[in-house]
């Protein structure tokens, strides 16, 4: 449950800055584009870090390092919601996103440790409700702040409260929380073999791409959507982020029906139209006459999203169980790398190369993935068969 709540708000981070892109924008004097670097430089850091954090919760327990996360974040938000300048919040959201880094993908790896395999799809859709939960009220919070007077500031100092909560319970409750039994490095660069020995594993680099990719073509260009409905049909900031946080209501739906799901179609099919329905919600928001169709269609987004990335972050748990805090930190890497280089790409194409660029070329690019990953996990499922 602890874990759980920390995710929650790690989530609500990952989103928040979405909904504010137009007031930081109106309140610093720059494009929609250029704002998007407070969600840039905060994936950048969340990324890297995670090839730290992954290594360091092998050795010293996976749970200690969360809650240190957590309070290090309380202090990047804080910092964020007291910056003087933007020039200045871009530089504190790589400590807040350096902080961060060490929540959500750790709690992932401490489930890898304590879950059986065949029990740990389901049990990670139940942590993911926590992260969803958080997106949807992220999502939701950035556009009220942002329509409100409180603004980007009183944003990121709620987040503060609810970090500083939630780590000191987690550190109260730290002595009663079962640790897998550490990972010793050997020598001045143990954490980099570690590392390495992840992205010597064929079957890993076939994860890893898979969510470069998701970060790239999804996690990237919906930064933008609520500015999108902002721009295109002069809606709210507080209506377009309410209905684009629909997205996570329907990775929730899809949380809570995970293991009726996994049973009945099985990895290779969630994955296969977990890619089409992403593909044919962006083709939806490009094509839809009214703003109101965002909400559903982001509510189907969110469950095919899931339906692919459930079922990714199931197979990374398993890439190298011997340092499964270090395998998650790579995909967490890969995952918000992509995500750094798709905030770049949408907000070039929202600025300068209009709606096609930023909606269809993604709509494309996770249909492929999605037909890609599974066509791989049928070419694994045979040779483990032979």
């Amino acid at each position: 449950m602890l874990l759980s709540l920390a995710s929650f708000f790690s989530g609500a981070a990952l989103r928040i800055c979405d909904g504010l892109l137009p007031r930081l924008a109106a309140d610093f004097g720059v494009t929609p584009g250029t704002a998007g670097r407070v969600v840039l430089t905060f994936s950048i850091a969340y990324g890297v870090a995670q090839l730290g954090f992954g290594p360091l919760g092998d050795r010293y327990g996976k749970a200690r390092l969360v809650c240190g996360a957590m309070l290090g974040s309380a202090i990047g938000a804080t910092a964020c919601a007291l910056a003087g300048g933007f020039d200045a919040l871009v530089w504190l959201r790589v400590l807040w996103g350096l902080s961060a880094a060490g929540v959500i993908p750790l709690g992932m790896a401490w489930v890898g440790d304590a879950v059986p395999y065949e029990q740990r799809q389901a049990t990670l859709a139940r942590l993911l409700m926590g992260t969803l939960s958080g997106m949807m009220a992220g999502q939701l919070a950035g556009g009220l702040f942002a329509d409100s007077s409180y603004g980007w500031r009183g944003a990121f100092a709620s987040l503060a409260i609810g970090y500083v909560a939630i780590g000191t319970l987690l550190l109260v409750r730290l002595r009663r929380i079962p640790a897998a039994p550490p990972v010793r490095t050997v020598g001045r660069f143990g954490f980099a073999r570690q590392l390495a020995a992840v992205v010597a594993v064929p079957w890993a680099r076939v994860v890893l791409a898979s969510a470069l990719a998701e970060g790239i073509f999804l996690i990237g260009p919906l930064a933008f959507l609520p500015a999108y409905l902002h721009h295109r049909f002069g809606l709210a900031l507080s209506s377009a982020s309410a209905m684009i946080a629909l997205y996570a209501v329907g990775g929730l739906l899809y949380a809570m029906s995970a293991r009726h799901i996994v049973r009945r179609f099985g990895e290779q099919r969630m994955v296969w139209a977990g890619g089409a329905g992403m593909g044919a919600a962006f083709v939806a928001f490009y094509l839809m006459p009214a703003g109101w169709i965002a909400a559903p269609v982001a509510l189907a987004m969110g469950f095919a999203t899931y339906l692919f990335h459930n079922t990714l972050q199931t197979n990374a748990t398993q890439m190298v169980p011997a340092a499964r805090g270090s395998a998650m930190a790579v995909f967490a890497s890969c995952l918000f790398t992509g995500q750094a280089i798709g905030v770049t790409l949408a907000g070039f194409a929202f600025d300068h190369a209009g709606p096609a660029a930023l909606l269809l070329v993604p709509a494309v690019a996770m249909s492929l993935a999605g037909a890609g990953f599974a066509m791989a996990l049928r070419r694994r499922a045979s040779l483990v068969v032979r």
